[in-house]
């Protein structure tokens, strides 16, 4: 019996994580992360579940990484944490990987293996061969998993393209031969299901871009994705050919490209780079910044510049400020922010919105529908997107031919089974999200974070009181505390009030009270909390501190 487990990536942008088992054999694609959501207060973010890996450690025979994205890469140091299994990638997914398990403190014990476009690796009861794929970041990989079962074919994130920029087109021709063999299974990425035809070419971005560039009289800074090490390799071209210098900055994107240069992805001549502190040597016309922030990101380098705050970079009148990527959505009021920023600087801006200076790493209708036909599969089955996304890609496939009975669509936890039968959906495992808050996996919960979310909202008012443990007579307070709650210097009257709600309570329930300090805090939140409604509408959390000494 081969069984396909989705743990994240279906019913959601990111989270990718897929498990591929056969009897003892199991190995995990992709181990992403997603950023929290508005919700989730004060969580850094998100990874899957990942207790049925960890009940079945010991079947894992690999990890596969399918690209250098943070939401296929971002919760392998949790992963390495629960199965101590090699990790598969290619070379720049792999630099990108060091970096951060160097990061976790984790580096010295993880096995990394490099694998190439071509290559075949035999993994437990698996035969993997990986399919060269162009995305948004370099290096991608599609894979072919022969199984004794048939072949499952997993994208990854895709498009096709009809032109490069840097040699990694998606890698149609092997696709096509997967599909003369026969192909059981294609999971393909949903993403851009809603978007008709076909993507921009990445060669007219680049012409889009130079066109900017040439026409602006002053500095340049681009703010774009880290791992967009193609649009970057365009902008050191167009600064080539201006003859202009080149600064990077913000400690991702100077990792990316530190990695991308030593695997001969990113290439320029030495003296064409400078630092940062040096931008003031040269006129603003010779000088390209590219730069983080493209999301909005408050501390990115971008963020601070149009704030004022970047200690080397002051925006004036006169810098072209380019954001060449997309608005992920829940990012816009922070973008709009820095935007609005900018041209208060004096910059001239330039966004999706008003030009094409970005293309999407991920296959709208007509590429997604041409993959269906290359593979020609027996059963599809529709990953990583939100349900509606899945729904969509789902009637693409059948408007492609392939019948609706053989359409499996899955969410998270989902089991889907195949043997000689054939497919089918079986129960769901335990699964889900797991929020990681510091250095706390999954100590944060919903409880917790409904408390977070209300003192958010209301702030919240603290009692403190000290009481003689032998006589019940008050020794400190009642003192009453706000914060986030009211302006304690416009309105200290409420708070005195409260002091005096306080003190009835306590001389309403006598020394000799049983349980006394239990039912006085029990009290003071009930009837402060009324008091509050009752005088400002409003609901406050209420932490009652009492002690006896």
């Amino acid at each position: 019996m081969l069984k396909i487990i989705p743990l994240g990536g279906l019913g959601e942008i990111g989270l990718n994580m897929m498990l591929i088992q056969y009897g003892d054999s199991l190995i995990v694609i992709d181990a992403g992360i997603m950023f929290p959501e508005d919700y989730m207060l004060g969580v850094d973010l998100v990874i899957p579940d990942m207790e049925y890996i960890r009940l079945n450690r010991s079947k894992v025979s690999g990890i596969i990484l399918t690209h250098a994205h943070e939401d296929h890469i971002g919760a392998l140091p949790y992963l390495l944490r629960e199965v101590n299994a090699p990790v598969y990638g290619t070379p720049f997914t792999l630099g990108v990987v060091r970096h951060k398990l160097e990061e976790h403190e984790l580096l010295s014990s993880a096995v990394l293996h490099e694998i190439f476009p071509g290559d075949h690796l035999a993994s437990g009861a698996f035969d993997l061969e990986f399919i060269r794929v162009s995305h948004s970041v370099v290096d991608g990989v599609g894979i072919a998993i022969r199984t004794p079962v048939g072949m499952i074919l997993h994208t990854g994130d895709f498009k096709i393209t009809l032109s490069d920029i840097d040699g990694m087109m998606t890698d149609v021709n092997r696709f096509a031969r997967c599909g003369e063999e026969g192909v059981l299974a294609l999971l393909s990425d949903s993403t851009n299901v809603e978007k008709e035809g076909y993507t921009i070419s990445d060669k007219k971005i680049g012409e889009t871009l130079e066109s900017i560039i040439s026409k602006a009289g002053g500095r340049i800074i681009t703010a774009l994705f880290a791992s967009n090490v193609s649009r970057i390799q365009q902008i050191i071209d167009i600064a080539t050919r201006r003859g202009s210098k080149v600064v990077f900055n913000g400690r991702s994107i100077e990792a990316s490209v530190n990695i991308a240069r030593d695997l001969g992805y990113v290439r320029m001549d030495d003296e064409m780079e400078i630092a940062i502190e040096q931008i003031n040597d040269f006129p603003d016309d010779e000088i390209v910044i590219i730069t983080t922030g493209s999301q909005g990101e408050p501390m990115s380098a971008l963020a601070r510049m149009s704030s004022g705050i970047h200690k080397q970079v002051q925006i004036r009148e006169g810098d072209t400020v380019i954001l060449s990527s997309k608005f992920i959505p829940g990012n816009e009021k922070a973008i709009a922010k820095i935007i609005n920023n900018l041209y208060r600087r004096g910059a001239n801006v330039i966004y999706e919105k008003i030009s094409d200076i970005h293309v999407s790493g991920h296959a709208f209708q007509e590429e997604l529908k041409l993959m269906i036909h290359l593979t020609r599969p027996e059963y599809f089955i529709p990953i990583h997107g939100e349900y509606r996304h899945l729904i969509l890609h789902a009637r693409l496939a059948e408007q492609t031919g392939i019948p609706k009975s053989k359409i499996l669509l899955a969410e998270n936890g989902q089991v889907i089974e195949f043997d000689e039968n054939g497919g089918r959906m079986q129960e769901s495992i335990l699964t889900g999200r797991v929020l990681v808050d510091g250095k706390g996996i999954g100590d944060v919960g919903k409880v917790l974070l409904r408390e977070r979310r209300k003192l958010s909202e209301e702030g919240f008012v603290a009692v403190n009181l000290a009481f003689d443990e032998e006589t019940g007579v008050v020794l400190y307070g009642p003192e009453v505390v706000s914060r986030g709650f009211v302006f304690e210097a416009e309105t200290g009257h409420l708070l005195e009030d409260a002091v005096c709600v306080v003190l009835e309570i306590i001389e309403d329930t006598a020394p000799d009270f049983p349980d006394r300090i239990k039912t006085i805090r029990a009290r003071v939140q009930s009837e402060l909390r009324s008091y509050f409604n009752f005088t400002i509408k409003r609901r406050p959390v209420i932490l009652p501190f009492i002690l006896e000494v």
